[in-house]
């Protein structure tokens, strides 16, 4: 052994320990998460050999009741009161739900209550990301590009541009292609964008 090894090598280390991974299938991506790990989603992990949905399911009731962060729908009070959701009855959101994909998962949350007499069953399932996209309508006459002319953010790929409708200039823009079918880089612009578009 040469003076150099003697002093570079302290100890022996022994055989290379690898974590095992398991496959989760929330999504079509179906990463295979080390114990401890999230996937590329960062929803899902490998908590002891399980495939956990990392967030909490979100009731907004109890967010406002525990004082935890909740974007305010109408912000100067309630000047609309013809119903439809904000009925003070639960109001159950599918962040943190998890999905039912594949199809054959049941629904991982199915919440039912009574309702004027009538049993109403709400199914919460989250959306697969991977599978969003934005329809954007631009209202304005002048020419944004050809029809299929193609949309970029941050130099990526992220859509293109789309037939008109009723007077306006459309983008199409995310969709499974872009999101999770090109470069990493181009699914992070895509969301980048498009997160930064619905916010």
């Amino acid at each position: 052994m040469s003076e150099l090894a003697e002093r570079l090598e302290t100890h022996d280390p022994g055989e290379k320990q690898v974590a095992e991974k398991i496959r989760c299938d929330a999504c079509p991506v179906m990463c295979y998460i080390a114990d401890g790990r999230t996937g590329a989603c960062d929803r899902y992990g490998n908590v002891g050999g399980r495939i956990v949905r990392m967030d909490p399911l979100t009731i907004l009731d109890h967010a406002a009741e525990t004082g935890g962060a909740v974007v305010p729908f109408v912000a100067e009070g309630e000047a609309w009161n013809g119903e439809l959701v904000n009925t003070g009855r639960r109001f159950v959101t599918a962040i943190g739900a998890g999905t039912t994909y594949p199809d054959y998962k049941p629904a991982p949350f199915i919440v039912s209550q009574e309702v004027e007499g009538v049993d109403l069953v709400t199914v919460v399932t989250e959306g697969i990301f991977s599978y969003c996209g934005v329809k954007v309508k631009i209202d304005t006459d002048r020419h944004i590009g050809d029809e299929t002319a193609v949309v970029r953010s941050q130099g990526e790929a992220i859509g293109h541009v789309t037939t008109g409708e009723y007077g306006s200039q459309m983008l199409s823009l995310g969709g499974v292609h872009h999101l999770t079918g090109g470069s990493k880089q181009e699914g992070r612009a895509t969301c980048a964008a498009l997160l930064n578009l619905c916010n």
